[in-house]
């Protein structure tokens, strides 16, 4: 038998209950975000293609839309299993995403702007 003692390393780390209600908020806002992209491509699929009830069209709308749902919730959810794995940095992450989707919403309406001009 060995004379050192092995150390128990344990991770005590505590999470509030803010900490789980914030990263679940982010998680089901990148939720909502896809299941609104799903539900209007759906609609779109099963109106124009399968009951060739509509003629839709690719518009500078209807696709920055779906630009803008698709990464939103992408964004939420590497948001959240950021702050999942670093809970001491939460704040910087979140103002960090903050920042992002101001830029990426300004170049979205700017490159809009610019293709319908």
């Amino acid at each position: 038998m060995s004379k050192v003692k092995k150390k128990r390393i344990e991770d005590l780390t505590i999470i509030s209950d803010l900490d789980i209600k914030f990263e679940k908020i982010i998680q089901f806002s990148g939720w909502w975000f896809l299941l609104l992209l799903a539900g209007f491509l759906g609609a779109w699929i099963f109106l124009d293609i399968v009951l060739e009830i509509l003629d839709l069209e690719v518009t500078a709308m209807s696709y920055s839309f779906m630009i803008f749902t698709g990464t939103n919730s992408a964004i939420s959810f590497a948001l959240a299993t950021k702050i999942k794995n670093n809970r001491d940095k939460k704040k910087q992450f979140f103002r960090d995403w903050l920042l992002g989707e101001f830029i990426f919403c300004m170049l979205t309406v700017f490159a809009i702007a610019a293709y319908q001009w």
